[in-house]
């Protein structure tokens, strides 16, 4: 009788506990497709009726869609910059062998860049922009992206790589590849659950990414998602809650999209075998 009843109190702790985790992105649907009019006063944990005039009103006249394709594109350059970047270097770190000392003080270097602050680099990022002249596009914001994404990229697949049996290698090798091949044929396979992992954190930062959007970006046309709705919080649309929290609920989509794409690759990933026999 304690077995059955300790599961039942784990079982009900748990659901108790995934109500409270579910329960913002529930009221941020339900803000979402509330009228205007239910917002105002005490508000229903359900809605009395629905309407997708937020969205539409997000679209027609506020010019998200623009704001969402921007983010995509930052989001989306920036990945693939970063993940080129890391981890070729993340290879080169865990397989060279460097003639002095320096492998262990580059890594911790390169975590530093990754620990200290965003707002840390903003001054000397604003600096360089400027003299370029790139502060008018995007441009900066991707570069920036790039600046904090690879980092992290490096000090997270350089394990991944030192994990990797170097056998696997040497047969390539011996079968005729070149040094090119094996990373490209051999080695990112064998690593793409680690890579699908770190493509969901750096694509996450990129596509959330305000600090440096708010300073580098100087034009509306190209203003990313959470600055959008930054400015959509102002003192005309205050009041305006569920404009605001529908926009919440786009920008939620695409991330979610890649999260679910990323694990099924991870999950294929992890089945496939990578072993020449």
């Amino acid at each position: 009788m304690k077995k059955p009843l300790h599961t039942l109190i784990k079982g009900v702790v748990s659901l108790i506990l995934l109500l409270i985790a579910l329960f913002p992105i529930y009221w941020l649907v339900a803000m979402a497709i509330r009228p205007t009019e239910e917002l105002k006063g005490q508000i229903s944990v359900i809605p009395n009726s629905l309407t997708l005039e937020h969205f539409i009103q997000l679209f027609t006249q506020k010019g998200f869609g623009s704001a969402v394709t921007n983010s995509l594109q930052t989001a989306s350059v920036s990945l693939v910059l970063s993940l080129g970047i890391g981890l070729c270097a993340a290879y080169i770190i865990a397989r060279s062998r460097f003639r002095l000392r320096i492998k262990q003080p580059t890594t911790y270097w390169v975590l530093l860049v990754r620990v200290l602050p965003p707002v840390a680099f903003t001054i000397p990022l604003y600096i360089m922009f400027s003299k370029l002249g790139v502060l008018g596009s995007k441009m900066p914001v991707i570069l920036a992206c790039v600046l904090i994404n690879v980092p992290l990229i490096i000090w997270f697949m350089i394990s991944f790589f030192q994990d990797l049996p170097v056998e696997v290698e040497e047969s390539a090798k011996i079968d005729g590849a070149t040094e090119w091949q094996q990373f490209r044929r051999i080695v990112l396979p064998l690593v793409a659950p680690g890579i699908a992992a770190i493509a969901m954190l750096s694509f996450m930062y990129a596509w959330n990414e305000y600090t440096y959007s708010v300073i580098f970006v100087q034009s509306p046309t190209n203003y990313t998602v959470p600055l959008t709705l930054a400015v959509l919080n102002t003192e005309d649309n205050l009041t305006n809650f569920g404009l605001v929290a529908a926009g919440g609920v786009v920008s939620v989509i695409p991330i979610t999209l890649f999260v679910i794409f990323a694990q099924n690759y991870l999950i294929s990933g992890l089945s496939s075998g990578a072993v020449k026999e």
